[in-house]
């Protein structure tokens, strides 16, 4: 479908596209395409198959250059979303842990609400073949879904990613966009300040085999960063925690050096 209009400024705004591991160059440039139909911008690749630049890449996204020419490409999905304050991650798949679901429409005014606000903000999506895991779904705020046939819910990573960027271009004018945060003078920290802060908290307790029995070791990390994820923290609230988790350690490690040394005297 033709109708580009070279005199018309291009709109290029919005939350940044986190593909996880994508494989083929293809696939990258028609999301990069789907992005600039509807004023995203901003494309982040967690290490991608066939490294990049691309070159089939390039050939896919017919001429969306602003988007394909400012890629940022990180090792981890920890990394590539260290420095955003709000992610949503889009899963079809049912999940057995506490979340906050969305579907599209309602994801998007949120994050229109946050761009208002200045707040960064990402839309986290999955492999091709297998989507997200438990653990990188537990690092997001909420999840969205899309209402697809239930029978055949399978959409391509550049049909999702179209979808979620119609929502967002919708919201330019829509009045519902909510708040970026309620009851607080400041926002939340960002997802690596968030990320130190649980494996501050899982480092302590594997200090104290917290983590027993093994078999159930997953899970609990999985309420763990959902806890804290969907707690919101600020970044003077996180570092209080971990002060205090600091002050914990302190007090253990100081009372095993002193049953050892009450050891050796006996």
């Amino acid at each position: 479908m033709s109708g580009s209009n070279q005199k018309k400024q291009i709109i290029a705004e919005g939350p940044a596209i986190i593909l996880a591991e994508p494989q083929l160059g293809e696939n990258i440039g028609m999301v990069a395409r789907a992005m600039a139909n509807f004023g995203l911008s901003e494309l982040r690749l967690i290490a991608p198959r066939d490294g990049w630049p691309n070159e089939r890449a390039n050939a896919a996204a017919s001429g969306a250059d602003h988007v394909i020419e400012n890629v940022k490409v990180y090792d981890t999905i920890e990394e590539g979303i260290g420095d955003l304050k709000y992610v949503f991650a889009t899963t079809a798949r049912q999940r057995d842990m506490i979340s906050t679901v969305h579907g599209p429409k309602k994801a998007a005014q949120l994050m229109r609400g946050w761009f208002n606000e200045g707040l960064p903000t990402g839309i986290l999506f999955g492999r091709e073949r297998w989507g997200l895991n438990n653990s990188e779904v537990a690092l997001c705020d909420a999840i969205v879904t899309f209402p697809v046939n239930p029978g055949f819910a399978s959409l391509n990573i550049a049909q999702a990613v179209l979808l979620m960027s119609y929502e967002w271009m919708t919201t330019r004018d829509d009045e519902l966009a909510t708040q970026s945060f309620a009851g607080s003078d400041l926002p939340p920290a960002d997802r690596a300040e968030l990320v130190g802060l649980i494996n501050h908290f899982e480092e302590a307790l594997d200090e104290v085999d917290y983590f027993y029995p093994p078999e159930r070791r997953e899970r609990m990390q999985l309420n763990l960063q959902s806890i804290f994820t969907h707690a919101q923290l600020t970044e003077p609230e996180i570092r209080t925690l971990r002060g205090v988790v600091s002050a914990l350690q302190r007090r253990w490690a100081n009372g095993r050096a002193k049953e050892t040394a009450g050891n050796d005297d006996a």
